[in-house]
């Protein structure tokens, strides 16, 4: 168990609510893109070289069970890292809220910072929320770092990045991005588990700097409790570790798996272990993509990417589709319902001004 961390915590603030437009530009490119791709490249002709039955609606709410079953091992993540003092209820609010800020963020922000916010509402401290926040950080990049190497032993180049493709330039593109992986990586797990207080002299001294001077005062903040977190998270047990690293890598494996699903209802699909491949190296593009959730280009991406596998790229257009509506658009309407009630009684429960 933690020590009870609740020691120095700092006024919450100011709630600031979804706008409106936050909502709508993420649609409205996402949809924009799928319109276009649409009018200009699908042919309902192209459809007759799939082989549609009664099982490829099956695949597809295989494809939709496997996003819940990663939602459900996200919960577990959530409860085991907080000790199991948030109920399953609030571990699934948790989860949503976090899915949802990353759709209408751009996606190198994403839902993993407001992680604590979401959590001190359900009552978990400060000290707690930003442990939970760093492990899940640090966990979820460590399966990205320790898996990419594996693929490239067991795939040759070609295949991850097919010149047929016009992928064949973005090899280098994807080092550039995995050494920013395994750097902050390694900023993590210094900051965690050896040395917080370099990584805290490091980050401080960073956010003098003048366009990111604003947020010194939260990032003081956070660097405070990344301390209090690295004391707390070295009592851990081997057995917890073994249980955080088996949900994180059951999380991600079973989210990949569902665009192996989504080919499954339309094509039959040779090798299985390139389109997970596939997934994880688009993954790390979509975390350098401006937009809000990677809207609009990660449609893009993605009907590039997979345009080799099959023959007819009005396939790829569906499978594209039915993607987005599962790994993206879901969480998105999902949290158009959940959030408004939630932050009202956010601002209730802890007596924080509205914005």
């Amino acid at each position: 168990m933690l020590p009870d961390t609740n020691a120095k915590t700092t006024p919450a603030p100011a709630v600031k609510p979804i706008k409106p437009y936050q909502i709508l530009i993420p649609i409205v490119l996402g949809l924009a893109v799928i319109v276009w791709l649409f009018s200009s490249e699908f042919d309902i002709a192209d459809l007759s070289s799939a082989s549609f039955t009664s099982l490829s609606v099956v695949f597809i709410l295989v494809a939709f069970i496997l996003m819940f079953l990663r939602d459900a091992t996200m919960m577990c993540r959530f409860r085991l890292l907080s000790d199991k003092r948030i109920s399953w209820k609030q571990a699934f609010v948790i989860n949503v809220l976090s899915e949802f800020t990353s759709t209408v963020t751009p996606t190198a922000i994403g839902g993993s910072s407001l992680v604590v916010f979401f959590l001190a509402k359900e009552g978990v401290e400060a000290g707690r929320s930003t442990t939970i926040m760093l492990v899940n950080l640090f966990l979820d990049e460590l399966f990205f770092v320790a898996l990419c190497p594996l693929l490239f032993l067991l795939l040759p180049l070609q295949v991850l990045f097919p010149p047929s493709a016009g992928m064949a330039t973005f090899g280098y593109v994807f080092i550039g991005l995995y050494a920013l992986h395994l750097v902050w990586a390694a900023l993590l797990f210094v900051g965690i588990f050896i040395r917080p207080d370099w990584v805290k002299s490091i980050l401080v001294l960073l956010f003098r700097l003048p366009f990111i001077r604003r947020w010194k005062h939260k990032m003081t903040t956070i660097t405070d409790n990344l301390v209090q977190a690295s004391r707390d998270i070295k009592h851990r047990s081997p057995l917890f570790w073994l249980k955080a690293l088996l949900l994180t890598f059951v999380t991600w494996s079973v989210r990949f798996l569902v665009v192996n699903a989504i080919f499954l209802a339309f094509v039959p699909v040779a090798d299985h272990l390139v389109l997970y491949a596939r997934q994880i190296i688009l993954w790390v593009f979509m975390g350098a993509m401006p937009t809000p959730g990677g809207s609009g280009m990660s449609e893009l991406a993605f009907k590039q990417y997979y345009g080799d596998i099959c023959s007819s790229g009005s396939i790829v257009l569906l499978v594209t589709l039915i993607w987005r509506l599962a790994s993206y658009y879901l969480y998105l309407f999902l949290g158009i319902f959940i959030i408004p009630r939630w932050l009202h009684e956010a601002i209730g429960k802890l007596g924080m001004p509205r914005a």
